[in-house]
Parts: structure tokens; sequence; C-alpha cells
């Protein structure tokens, strides 16, 4: 038996908890969140990418752009899916460490292909597809956090994981703009490349943009693999895990997640190129960082909201606020090329992540107390085994959950930037991508409300 593998875990137990327990799962949890940074950053780099391709002589239209910024999204949405029934089968410190290791190939493919301006759009489209990867990690990485929390501590734990690895996104649009600007890595990162703006050369070494996170994937590749645990008691087939598919409460909590994450991290992909496209004169890169960083420090207070007020309840209020910010939004926008406030745009989008990432934590929150209360309601009157059991079997599959809703939520990553690139080419605004959203959030209200938020709901949590 490996020495990384643990036999006994019941996180449930007080005594457990207090004295074995709490500090092997803050141990995996502070290895697990830098490793999940890293991968929202490879996963979201090409939306800082774009925007320089045009300036070093790569002649992509504004539709094949979004294609760029859009493609990551669509790959990371369907490897979380098999990403979401991994630890369980491998184990969650040999999956960690693997899927962390993987991020290298896309980060040094991109290094490699950016240098030469006759790279074919078919490989950046592939290079694009392999930053899926990034994507893909955070279903598992959630799914194996679970695993080591009790009830009472999941929102914390689950918030802290995703919130401060959410943070890769907007450390992805902070760094690169900054690293891009010398040869961080001498000679052996490659020549410089040219950029001409208003007669003036400057020099741009856009490789750094994926030869940055080089190092460190590496070593947290490492830390991985000889820091974290794998947990007996968390092992199931992949057939053992496929009854949530039987389960209604997973597919709600698909929709709704995808009301939250999915705009997160939709709006975190498409937000320089959209204030590139609609306000012309300001640079995207000197504010797009913090749109994808109050969110996801919000989803960090959001966890520890939830966990005091009840993840429904704060999920309710989340997507009140996503339909104020939005209409915002659409109210200090340039209409017909003309008027708008930039201003008043940034604040509404600053507004709007808040209220993702706030959301993100809640409906993740709502997530393993309601399978556990499944389970115990199911196994209430039937003796202690009966009960103890109830617990294992609802943190498997609240894990499971968990992973596979993040899989369908990582799809906004997807549709936000061809909505938005879709909306602009037939009707020349994003004002028709916005409505939609707005429609969509409309939808979300009404599911919190009917299943989990109102007085006599069925599953209140």
């Amino acid at each position: 038996m490996s020495r990384y593998m643990i036999n006994t875990w019941e996180p449930e137990t007080p005594s457990f908890w207090q004295n074995t327990g709490k500090a092997t799962a803050a141990r995996n949890l502070w290895i697990s969140i830098p490793a999940l940074l890293l991968a929202f950053a490879v996963w979201m780099v090409w939306s800082v990418v774009v925007v320089n391709l045009p300036n070093i002589g790569f002649t992509y239209s504004n539709n094949q752009l979004f294609w760029l910024t859009a493609l990551p999204g669509l790959s990371g949405a369907t490897l979380r899916i098999f990403y979401s029934f991994m630890v369980p089968i491998f184990g969650g410190r040999r999956w960690t460490a693997i899927s962390t290791g993987s991020l290298l190939i896309p980060a040094i493919g991109i290094g490699l292909a950016v240098q030469d301006v006759n790279t074919g759009y078919p490989t950046m489209l592939i290079l694009a597809l392999l930053c899926g990867f990034g994507g893909g990690n955070f279903a598992s990485s959630m799914a194996n956090i679970s695993f080591f929390y009790p009830k009472a501590s999941k929102g914390f734990a689950l918030g802290m994981n995703a919130g401060l690895g959410n943070l890769g996104v907007s450390v992805v649009q902070f760094v690169v703009p900054l690293v891009i600007t010398f040869a961080v890595f001498g000679a052996w990162g490659g020549d410089s490349l040219t950029w001409v703006k208003i007669g003036v050369n400057k020099e741009m070494w856009l490789q750094n943009a994926g030869f940055i996170w080089v190092p460190f994937i590496a070593l947290s590749t490492l830390l991985a693999w000889f820091g974290m645990n794998d947990l007996a008691s968390a092992k199931a087939s992949f057939s053992e895990q496929a009854v949530i598919f039987k389960r209604k409460h997973n597919w709600l909590m698909c929709w709704l997640y995808t009301g939250t994450f999915g705009s997160f991290i939709g709006y975190s992909a498409a937000f320089p190129l959209l204030i590139k496209i609609q306000f012309p004169d300001v640079n995207p890169l000197d504010y797009a960082f913090l749109g994808p960083l109050v969110g996801a420090l919000a989803r960090v207070a959001g966890g520890v909201i939830s966990d005091k007020l009840g993840g429904a309840r704060v999920t309710l209020w989340s997507f009140l606020l996503m339909i104020g910010a939005v209409l915002g939004v659409l109210y200090f926008m340039p209409q017909a090329g003309a008027g708008g406030s930039f201003s008043g745009f940034f604040w509404m989008f600053m507004l709007l992540f808040a209220g993702t990432g706030v959301g993100n934590a809640s409906t993740f929150r709502m997530i393993p107390v309601i399978f556990l209360t499944e389970h115990q309601r199911a196994a209430a009157g039937k003796g202690k085994a009966a009960q103890e059991q109830a617990i294992v079997d609802a943190n498997k599959e609240g894990a499971a959950v968990l992973g596979f809703t993040s899989a369908v939520a990582a799809y906004g990553a997807f549709f936000i930037p061809k909505s938005y690139g879709t909306s602009i080419a037939l009707t020349g605004s994003p004002d028709a991508a916005l409505w939609c959203f707005i429609g969509f959030y409309v939808s979300c209200i009404a599911i919190t409300w009917w299943c989990y938020a109102r007085k006599n709901a069925a599953m209140p949590c």
C-alpha cells in the first residue's frame, strides 16, 4: 500500500477531524490551490494573447480572434466531463499531478508558435483547444477537495480552492502584459517581435505568455505528487459514479452553475476583446484582469457567507444582482458606435463579476448539502451502519456532481465569447447576446426559488 494512501477518513467525526483530519485536509487544499491557479492561467491565456496577435503581424478577423478565445472553453468543458470521474478512479494525488503536468504541452506550444507570424491559423486553433487541459482540471480538483472536508466546512474549502484557483484568470491577464515587455528567459526564450504603433517600433516577447508558466507548472506537479494524499474511501468506479445521471438535482444544479460559473469564465475570456471592440481608445489589458480578480475574491467570501446563510438564499440574490449589472452594462455601452461611458461600463462589469463569484460559491455549497440530505433521509431509522454508509455514498455522489456540473458550466467559456462574436457579426452590437443572458438568469431565479429557497421547498439548502 502506498504511503500516500489514507485508509481511514472520517471528517464528520469531530475527534478525528480535530486530531488528524483538519491538518491533512489543509495540506492537500494548499497544494491544490496553486495547481488550480496555474490551470486557470493556461486555460485563459488566449484571452490576452489574442489582443496582441494583430500588433505583431498576425492578420486575423475579429470573428477568428473570438474563436481563439472561445475554443479553450469548448475543449475545457468537454474534458471536464471526463475529469469529473477521474479522482475516485486514479486517486486525487496521482490525478492532480498528471493533470497539472499536462499543462506543459500548451504552455510550451504557445511560446513556440507565436514567434513566427507565418504559423498557420489551424495550428493556433489546435493550441487553443489544448489549453482546455487547464479547464478540465477544475472538475477533478473540486471533486478531490470535497472528499477531505466535513459538511460544515465544505463551503469554505470549496470556496477557497475555487476562489483562489479562479485567481489564475486575473493573474494571467495581469502578468502576461508585463512579461511580454522584456526577455524574461534571455537567449533561451527566443528573439523579440516588432510591434509598430503610431509609427513607433516597440519590442515584444509574446512567447513569454506561454513560457512564463513552465517552471511553476513543473514545481506544482512535483508538490502534488510528493505532498498530497489519496483517500481509500473516495475510490469508486465510473459505473458507481454514473448514478448521478439519474438524479434530478444533478441536472438542476448544472443549469444553476452554468448561470454562475459559466458566466464568470465566459465574461473573463471575452472581457479584454469586448473592451477593445466597444472602446477602441482604451487599452483593455489595463483593466481586464480586475474583473476575474473581483469574481475570484467574491467566491472566497461567498463560500463563507453561504455556510452561514444557506446556499440557496445567496444564489437567489446573486442572480438578481447579475441581472441588474447586465442591465447597467447595456445602459453604458456605445450605441450605433457613438456615446457610451467606459467608467459606467467597467463598474457594471465589476458588479457582474462580483455576482458571479458569490453565486459560484453558493451553488457549489448547495450540491454536497443536497446529496447528503437525500441520502440521510433515505437511511433514516435504519441504524448506525446505514447512516455511516449514507455519508460515504453522499460524498461520492456529491463529488461527482461537483465535477459534472462544473463541466457543463464551463461551456460558458465558449458560448459567451461566441455569442458576442455572433451578435456583433449579425447586428453590429453585443446587445442581443446580453439580453439572452438576462433571460437565462430569470430562469435560474425561478428554479432556485421553487426547488430550494422558498418556504416549503422540497430540498431546502
